[in-house]
């Protein structure tokens, strides 16, 4: 969500690029060893040039994203290994909008972002959705609200039931140990009943309660508690995740955003010999060989712009795809791997012939509503809907320049509540019949959130003057299943994106529950006195009014991603739907792996960064052992 609006965006222009040079001065060291030109890497492609002559890479890595990241740092700690990391954006290390927490959403319609669409969603009045993908090392680690939860625990027992040689690797006690790796959590005063034994002290990725909390934020906590949701000061341990939180975020000790790049693309890493990190690397395919009796990723093709030169490096390990739910099937599509009749409507080649590539697209989808509150409960100010509120904001940039604190360091998801549609205190009786799709009784399928700001259309939409919040109702265990297919065979062209929300009657029945929840947090104390009642129809302080038919077509109406896309490239049985196995393998394939988000078997009951950063660590693990195998 685009968190300031045009108006304050414009104001801090001007201070944000004082803030970008000081952001610059600290980085600049790392960033200079980004490759830019193609040529010092690779070797344009020419029909009649000898492939023996391009550039070799023993890993080469698509996508430097939330997991991309992760695999290029790990992978070339063994400086015998060369790795090529391929990232189509470029830095946000010294990007203002990306690292000052609130400011985000600033990256969303910009150049960092691909600024994708959905087809149109015949079951939300047969809109196109605005589906934000990060285009920028880090991907959405850098472009998000920083909140860190990795979902229940059953969640990843549920991933290690599959039967096949090697799920049990899935469960959530062994990647338990990937999210305690990569952590680096620093304990706060405020929140002492954290229990520190629980978490992670060493890794890379910084974690802490250094954003700002806001005086809604914590009233909200109240009355979700006075209301019969319990207080959890930790969601994210073995005990499970239902209850209501302070968020824990990726924010550092100085209020800025931790990403994967920042994270584990340090400038001691990125001096490394043997690792090479080429941005503004669009990848238009893996180049296999198919000569033999296995079919062999031997290479990979990319461009520096549409219409630009092609270019070719060779493969000698593994090709590592790690570009995300969206563009993983997409690259494997542009590849000729996947459904053959999909692939022969846009006459690509057909390498292998995998039904699931692209198939089985979940995601969290939102439901929001809008309340104003008293004066001092908000800091809806920074969204810049007035002239006094953009200066006002200016101050807020001052005190976070100065401080990391403030404002401007909230991460906008302050609070969250993660509870169960069949819980009879919080839900009285009513005429649905939902189907429990949680992983287990100790796992929610609602989340509920609160943001200290009013937002709609991701931040780019009208809202009125007030002090407004916004709460989110969240669709964790979707039924609807969506696809990836190719809109062209131009690689430059995006993909079709259909997540079709609300295909299942059970969706739409969870949201309208959810809904409901939101309505009996905000009459309950004390967030329900410290409402500033309006009537204005753009606010929902009478949405208490409608009946379960007029609450559905609200549902209809509002729906949005949340921004979590998943299991487009599946870990699961091949005649299940698969694409990879629980070695990250993509079937019917030699040396391709995928390891992102897509291979997610099912979404988590949760966000999604903490797990997608934790299948790069253990797919770098993974890999590891192979080459330790067959070096």
């Amino acid at each position: 969500m685009s968190l300031l609006s045009r108006r304050s965006a414009k104001v801090l222009l001007i201070a944000s690029g004082t803030v970008a040079l000081g952001l610059y001065a600290l980085s600049k060291k790392g960033s200079s060893h980004l490759i830019q030109n193609p040529d010092s890497l690779a070797r344009r492609f020419e029909k009649e040039a000898d492939p023996n002559d391009q550039p070799e890479y023993d890993i080469v890595i698509i996508g430097g994203g939330t997991a991309g990241c992760v695999l290029a740092s790990r992978l070339s700690e063994d400086p015998n290994v060369r790795v090529l990391l391929l990232e189509a954006g470029g830095s946000s290390r010294h990007d203002p909008d990306s690292q000052i927490p609130a400011a985000y959403g600033r990256l969303m319609h910009s150049s960092k972002d691909y600024d994708l669409w959905t087809e149109p969603q015949i079951n939300a009045e047969n809109v196109k959705k605005y589906w934000p993908r990060a285009k920028m090392l880090g991907g959405c680690s850098a472009m998000n609200a920083q909140m860190f939860h990795a979902g229940a625990p059953t969640d990843y027992d549920e991933w290690a039931d599959g039967g096949q040689e090697g799920a049990k690797g899935w469960s959530y006690q062994e990647l338990r140990r990937y999210f305690l790796k990569f952590e680096n959590f620093a304990p706060h005063a405020r929140y002492p009943s954290v229990d520190v034994s629980k978490r992670g002290t060493g890794g890379p990725v910084r974690t802490g309660y250094f954003g700002y909390m806001s005086k809604a934020s914590s009233k909200w906590i109240e009355s979700c508690v006075n209301m019969g949701i319990p207080l959890n000061p930790d969601v994210n341990t073995p005990a499970g995740t239902l209850g209501v939180t302070k968020v824990l975020t990726y924010i550092d000790d100085v209020g800025r955003r931790v990403s994967t790049e920042t994270a584990y693309l340090t400038p001691e890493v990125l001096r490394r010999p043997n690792l090479k990190v080429a941005v503004d690397a669009h990848v238009t395919r893996i180049i296999f060989d198919t000569a033999g009796s296995v079919k062999k990723a031997v290479g990979v093709e990319f461009s520096h712009k549409a219409g630009g030169p092609q270019y070719r490096v060779r493969v000698k390990k593994e090709v590592v795809l790690a570009a995300g739910a969206i563009h993983s099937p997409h690259i494997l599509l542009l590849s000729g791997v996947g459904p053959k009749e999909h692939l022969a409507e846009h006459g690509i080649p057909v390498v292998h012939d995998l039904p699931g590539v692209g198939q089985n697209l979940q995601d969290h989808a939102v439901v929001n509503t809008r309340l104003n509150l008293k004066a001092g409960h908000s800091i809806h100010h920074i969204r810049g809907t007035s002239r006094f509120d953009s200066i006002k904001t200016l101050g807020s940039l001052a005190r976070w320049k100065l401080t990391g604190g403030g404002p401007l360091s909230t991460n906008a998801g302050e609070a969250a509540a993660f509870v169960r549609t069949d819980d009879a205190k919080l839900f009285p009786p009513d005429s649905y019949q939902i189907k429990d799709e949680s992983s287990s009784l100790t796992a929610p399928d609602i989340e509920v959130v609160m943001v200290p700001m009013g937002y709609t259309e991701h931040g780019f939409g009208y809202t009125p003057p007030g002090s407004l919040v916004t709460m989110g109702a969240v669709l964790l265990r979707p039924q609807s299943r969506g696809t990836i297919r190719l809109k062209s065979a131009n690689p430059f062209d995006a993909p079709l994106i259909d997540p079709k929300y609300l295909d299942s009657p059970n969706d739409l029945a969870v949201l309208v529950r959810a809904v409901k929840l939101l309505i009996r947090i905000a009459n309950t104390e004390p967030f329900a006195s410290a409402q500033k009642k309006d009537d204005n129809p753009l606010l929902d302080h009478n949405l208490h009014s409608l009946s379960d038919a007029e609450l559905e077509a609200e549902v209809r109406k509002r729906i949005e991603t949340l921004y979590h896309p998943t299991s487009t490239c599946r870990m699961a049985e091949l005649g299940d739907g698969g694409v990879v196995d629980p070695y990250l393998r993509v079937y019917g394939l030699e040396n391709v792996r995928v390891a992102d988000a897509s291979i997610f078997p099912r979404i988590p009951a949760g966000h999604t960064t903490a797990p997608a950063i934790a299948v790069g660590e253990k797919a770098s693990d993974m890999i590891k052992q192979s080459l330790k195998e067959s070096p």
